[in-house]
């Protein structure tokens, strides 16, 4: 039988071209394997870290809350007041008072009525009110930072530190339009104090902190979240809050608000609440803003801000089409005070400001804010559409003058009827200037113009009223009453669908807008 042999088995020869392949392939395998492996997990719910994730809520804030609450403090503030008291405990405008004052002041030898045993004689008693707030150091040499509401009006401010000590402050500088208060307190050694943040850098979504003192029951802590920014909440148009869920409630009105790297972020200052209990809606000063005013208040005792002198308004859609812009941004010129910046830099009634120093305007608060912000004796560029060109012009700001306080920008309120079309289509009843009409609505023989004699509910929902003189008509000159209808003819003609109207009332000059068109159940 021949021998039967079994063929060797084959060797693998590895050669270089071998290798090389092996390789590639293991390296494919590797990366199809971490592929799989992700998609499984985010089947899962897993999430794919990035540099930009937020930083993640940490087990325990007690090393934080340790190292920050002895920068925190307690502010209780004392006034006087006198309070009006009915007689003999009557409570004041009681039916009753007269008749009882008429008897008392009979009965007594001197005929001075016993209004309160202990009172004054005027029928007042004088109490001292107490109120209790936070505020937190801000430099180891004592400054302390608060709201001014919490210290308005105060005979006596005291400040309370953690370990105890009790210091009886000052106050350095208010500002009642950004609700701010800066005390200062004299210690005999360095005082603990916390950092600024950067507001700016802030997201909804990131998680803070706020100490304070509510009900006065002592230091507490709230934990939450930027729940929104840029929140408008008060007739100041410097309102930029910042809206947080952690509970801030009566006493912590004041107090720091912290990102996790232990910075201020923010200045606690209020809460809405149907009920006067906390809700999950607190608002907060942004540490950017308040820094600055802190610095001016500092320095000069109040906040310094720049002035471009002059009164805006701001356009909502209407107005937007009446001087034929795409969108309602920006804040249109109704008035420029005589020998101000903004009259220096040529700046006319009419002109919508769109951008200040490069920023964009988006609203008349923004630009209110804008020029405060840049400060006094700044040049700087205002950009502005002129009979819808664009223009960009030089201004030197000012510092506002201390007897202007700013609040809301003059926005009009009612109107008036005029002639058959005009009536009907601008709901108002005009007439021609006559030395009678300008000595019944006091208007000067200086003042050309339309007046608007009466309105109907439409026009007096855009903010007409009576005795409103109407100087311009979306640009046009207008003297009579013919003007008026030539005007709002050419608009119409160019199929505008809204006009813009310059008025002069009570020696103010507005624009108000009125659209050509309307239902007829807005009348």
């Amino acid at each position: 039988m021949e021998n039967m042999r079994m063929p060797k088995k084959e060797r693998h020869i590895v050669t270089k071209e071998n290798f090389a392949t092996a390789r590639r392939w293991r390296g494919w395998l590797a990366v199809l394997s971490v592929g799989l492996l992700v998609l499984t997990g985010l089947g899962q719910g897993w999430t794919v870290p990035t540099a930009q994730a937020a930083r993640a809520m940490p087990a325990s804030f007690a090393d934080l809350v340790e190292k920050l609450s002895p920068a925190v403090v307690n502010v209780s503030t004392t006034q006087k007041v006198k309070v009006r008291q009915g007689i003999r405990g009557l409570p004041p405008g009681s039916p009753f008072e007269e008749f009882f004052d008429q008897f008392f002041k009979n009965r007594r030898p001197n005929g001075r009525q016993n209004r309160n045993p202990g009172g004054d004689d005027d029928g007042t008693v004088t109490r001292r009110l107490r109120s209790l707030g936070s505020g937190f150091i801000i430099d180891p040499k004592g400054y302390i930072v608060t709201n001014n509401h919490v210290v308005q009006g105060a005979d006596k401010i005291t400040v309370r530190t953690q370990d105890g000590e009790e210091y009886e402050a000052k106050i350095v500088g208010r500002d009642r339009e950004v609700d701010i208060a800066l005390l200062k307190v004299e210690a005999d050694k360095p005082l603990p104090h916390v950092e600024w943040g950067d507001s700016g850098k802030v997201r909804v979504g990131d998680w803070v902190l706020a100490i304070g003192n509510p009900f006065g029951l002592g230091g507490t802590v709230t934990a939450g979240i930027i729940s929104a920014r840029h929140r408008d909440i008060s007739d100041s148009p410097y309102a930029d809050f910042l809206q947080t869920d952690a509970s801030i409630n009566r006493g912590n009105s004041g107090g720091p608000m912290f990102n996790l790297d232990g910075r201020v972020v923010g200045i606690n200052t209020a809460i809405f609440s149907p009920t006067g209990g906390n809700v999950g809606i607190g608002f907060a000063i942004p540490a950017n803003q308040a820094r600055k005013v802190v610095a001016q208040l500092r320095e000069f005792g109040y906040a310094k801000r720049g002035y471009l002198g002059v009164t805006i308004q701001p356009i909502d859609k209407v107005t937007a089409e009446a001087l034929g812009l795409e969108k309602p941004e920006g804040a249109i010129v109704a008035q420029v005070s005589p020998d101000s910046p903004a009259a220096k830099g040529g700046i006319r009634p009419g002109d919508v400001i769109i951008a200040f120093n490069g920023k964009p305007i988006s609203d008349s608060n923004d630009l209110v804010r804008a020029v405060s912000d840049a400060g006094v004796g700044k040049k700087v560029t205002v950009d502005i559409l002129r009979n819808g060109k664009r223009m960009t012009v030089s201004v030197t700001t000012a510092e506002r003058p201390k007897s202007l306080t700013v609040g809301e920008q003059e926005s009009g309120e009612e109107g008036a009827p005029g002639e058959d079309t005009l009536s009907s289509t601008l709901g108002m009843d005009l007439s021609n200037l006559n030395d009678s009409l300008r000595e019944q609505f006091d208007i000067p023989p200086s003042i050309d113009g339309v007046l608007i004699t009466d309105v109907s509910r439409f026009a007096a929902m855009r903010g007409f009223r009576p005795g409103d003189v109407i100087l311009e008509v979306t640009g046009r000159r207008v003297k009579s009453v013919a003007d008026v209808r030539q005007a709002i003819a050419a608009l119409k003609k160019e199929g505008r669908k809204a006009a813009l109207l310059r008025i002069l009332r009570d020696e103010q000059y507005l624009f108000l807008s009125i659209p050509l068109e309307r239902d007829e159940e807005e009348d």
